[in-house]
């Protein structure tokens, strides 16, 4: 089995927008050795060749900043007439499954993905969705990942496709590039541009009505097959967390 990371390397990135920029603190070793004296340890008790540990610490990382899973509490405070639930909460069941990956390299900056562009697709290369799958949009905007268009450049998922993917059973769908709708920057300036309050985040908040998931900023979809692997996607457990940060892996089969 083979065993591929479609994960965003976590690292500073100064291409980043300021508010999703990671910092890292690298302690080296020797840092430990002061720490353990502080603990009571004299240096003379030090084992021979110890160097002290390595540590770091993550000083700022919002749980959006890189490849993640976004919750239902993440689109808004309630989901089909309940509480809409927050990370913790989501069922490890969603996280792993088979996956598809649905090529949509083709479609311009700024044109939106369609649930005509998802079924002509599946038809062309007679695929066909089961519920319970995780779906994988490849748009190669990975390319951008650590400079400034990685923000404001893409396509991005219509509302009408991700409900379509909802209702054929799918409950995690995920996309290589920063967001899942199209960019953020370009929703805000249509809105004001036609005084239209049904086009900003329309993809995200069909997760008000129905509950789903979806993972942003993946890698790498390039070296997958379309079909024929499966997906794993486990987010770190934070408690009352609108996302969570995940190593999301693929496996395929040799």
């Amino acid at each position: 089995m083979k065993i591929i990371d479609l994960s965003k390397p976590i690292q500073y990135n100064a291409g980043d927008p300021k508010f999703m920029k990671v910092r890292i603190k690298h302690k080296v070793h020797k840092k430990a050795r002061l720490l353990l004296r502080l603990f009571g340890l004299p240096s003379r008790l030090f084992p021979k060749g110890f160097d002290g540990w390595a540590d770091d610490t993550i000083k700022h990382m919002g749980v959006h900043s890189t490849t993640h899973i976004d919750a239902p509490w993440h689109y808004g405070p309630t989901c089909e007439g309940k509480p809409a639930k927050t990370i913790d909460e989501i069922p490890l069941d969603w996280c792993y499954g088979e996956g598809i990956v649905i090529d949509m390299k083709h479609k311009k900056d700024y044109d939106p993905i369609t649930r005509a562009d998802i079924q002509l697709y599946l038809t062309k290369h007679k695929l066909s969705i089961q519920p319970k799958m995780i779906i994988l949009i490849k748009t190669g905007r990975d390319e951008h990942m650590g400079t400034k268009r990685f923000f404001t450049h893409g396509t991005g998922m219509s509302a009408e496709a991700t409900e379509w993917l909802i209702d054929q059973g799918i409950k995690v769908m995920g996309i290589d590039q920063w967001g899942w709708d199209l960019p953020l920057p370009y929703q805000i300036k249509q809105a004001k541009e036609n005084n239209d309050d049904t086009l900003f985040w329309e993809a995200h908040l069909v997760g008000t009505r129905k509950e789903y998931c979806h993972i942003e900023q993946l890698t790498n979809l390039d070296a997958l097959p379309i079909s024929g692997f499966k997906v794993c996607v486990f987010p770190l457990k934070i408690v009352g967390g609108s996302a969570a940060p995940a190593r999301v892996v693929a496996m395929v089969e040799e």
